[in-house]
């Protein structure tokens, strides 16, 4: 019989709760799925991508990762190991003021997720094309590893997603 990681709990009760925003409630389309097994290093990583259903300007991201060292820790059961996954939310938009955007979204991250690591915003543009939008893609970090005991804060961790979803789509 199949015993399940702390990498498949917590991706089946996000994944649930992400189709219950999507399929039950209508408040977001749900753009992108990864569900990813890398063979070569032996590690895990699902991800969904999702927008607000009547703001489509600005996406979220959720990943979920494993690395083969939490995987082992748990299949060999080793004591002096707390397994757990690697959680990282990105918001994707497109903004013209680099400077005066940029500042707004760290200040908005900072009032929904007061974040113990400051949020990465990486700008990018094709070389050639006369525009002068640039691509944000913002990543947000968290310090510690998650498991089974963080489940019960999955529902607040999507509720601040579609918060952070609503103030981006107002820059």
């Amino acid at each position: 019989m199949f015993d399940p990681t702390v990498f498949d709990n917590l991706k089946v009760a996000m994944e649930n709760a992400v189709y219950d925003l999507d399929n039950l409630d209508s408040r977001i389309n749900i753009t992108q799925r990864i569900d990813r097994l890398e063979m070569s290093v032996m590690s895990r990583e699902f991800g969904v991508q999702f927008s607000l259903r009547e703001q489509l300007g600005v996406t979220a991201e959720l990943q979920l990762k494993m690395d083969l060292n939490n995987l082992a820790a748990e299949i060999l059961e080793m004591e002096d190991q707390t397994p757990g996954c690697s959680l990282l939310l990105y918001f994707d938009m497109k903004i013209r003021d680099i400077e005066a955007q940029c500042s707004r979204i760290e200040k908005i991250l900072a009032e929904i997720w007061k974040p113990e690591l400051r949020p990465v915003q990486t700008l990018s543009q094709i070389y050639g094309e006369k525009t002068s939008t640039y691509h944000n893609r913002i990543e947000l970090q968290f310090s510690r590893q998650i498991n089974e005991d963080q489940m019960e804060d999955i529902p607040e961790l999507l509720e601040h997603m579609l918060m952070t979803l609503t103030e981006l789509n107002k820059i």
